[in-house]
């Protein structure tokens, strides 16, 4: 039996939930709650939702991670087709960014809402806001290459 098939349904399901997860948050939430909430109800449910997302973006990143260095093993890195490449590039580059946002911002976000510091929360949260529409194109561009790259070939 193969595990390609397993292989790829966690890797698809990890990208999924990472960049479906920033779409939801930066074109339906963002607007929504930016719209609807005074500044501290604001920050405080951003807070609330990268609590809850990012530890989730955190096994996605893992599972991501770990599912495309076994199917890379597997052909090898010299065998490997060129839009894999570019995956892995695109893939990197996007778990640099959130790492920032996490070890970064979304702790300035979190201290500052629980200081009630709603200047410093809100600083924090445009540097986020930035970081993940960034990413949501690098996402959305790894989609692309993953699924026109056999073209390249």
């Amino acid at each position: 039996m193969s595990l390609d098939p397993v292989l790829r349904f966690l890797h698809i399901a990890g990208a999924t939930l990472w960049v479906g997860g920033m779409f939801f948050a930066y074109v339906c939430l963002r607007p929504a709650a930016g719209t609807l909430l005074e500044p501290p109800q604001r920050l405080r449910l951003w807070r609330g939702v990268f609590a809850r997302f990012l530890a989730w973006v955190w096994v996605a990143v893992v599972v991501i991670a770990a599912s495309g260095a076994v199917m890379i093993a597997q052909v090898g890195m010299a065998a490997a087709p060129v839009h894999w490449h570019l995956m892995l590039g695109t893939g990197l580059l996007m778990i640099v960014i959130f790492v920032y946002v996490f070890a970064g911002p979304y702790g300035a976000l979190r201290r500052a809402v629980d200081a009630q510091d709603w200047p410093a929360a809100g600083a924090a949260l445009a540097r986020i806001r930035q970081a993940v529409g960034l990413n949501l194109l690098l996402g959305v561009l790894t989609i692309a290459i993953a699924t026109l790259g056999q073209l390249l070939r």
